[in-house]
């Protein structure tokens, strides 16, 4: 594998920052991979549009900034308008399908993954909290970019005292990102 690079939107306190950091952590632990996290978000934070990015390969990562996302991981409107340039031709696009609609024109090619993820942290998980595992879930069944037995590890990891609800969240995910990938 060459270079392949995620970018992930959403609002302060949806976790995006932490899904980018586990996915990293289970990438360089877990994986053997080369990667590297970066983040912004606005000076309102809790909120405001936020980004997280992730850069894997197999080699040393020369250039830690994502220049065209392979995947972009929409997680709220705001981020989606703010962060949706420079989406790769051929690229994937995964929504949180309660929270964001496909505006404007794509690059071609782009494959729409629709997953509905706080609608399963609320109502299946039991708290929203887990909506960024549910999605890191998706993200790993639609992409197999990396390791469900190293994304399983790591949430126990970060989140032993709430291991059982993450691992659910992120099983909930996989199995609503294996059904994106079949409609």
């Amino acid at each position: 594998m060459g270079r392949f690079e995620v970018r992930i939107g959403g609002f302060g306190g949806q976790g995006v920052v932490t899904m980018a950091v586990v996915m990293g952590e289970t990438l360089s632990l877990h994986d053997n991979k080369f990667c590297v996290q970066t983040q912004s978000y606005g000076p309102e934070a809790r909120g405001g549009a936020s980004k997280s990015e992730v850069v894997i390969s197999d080699e040393e990562i020369d250039y830690p900034k994502v220049q065209e996302p392979d995947v972009f991981i929409a997680m709220s409107r705001a981020a989606y308008l703010e962060y949706i340039d420079g989406l790769k031709e051929d690229g994937i696009l995964i929504i949180d399908q309660d929270l964001v609609d496909v505006e404007g024109n794509l690059p071609d090619g782009v494959t729409v993954y629709k997953v509905p993820a706080t609608r399963i942290a609320d109502k299946e998980v039991g708290t929203k909290l887990a909506t960024n595992v549910v999605m890191l879930g998706a993200f790993a069944a639609i992409t197999g970019q990396i390791s469900v037995e190293g994304l399983k590890a790591q949430v126990e990891d970060r989140w032993p005292r709430f291991a059982k609800t993450n691992l659910l969240a992120l099983e909930l995910g996989m199995k609503a990102g294996e059904k994106a990938k079949s409609t």
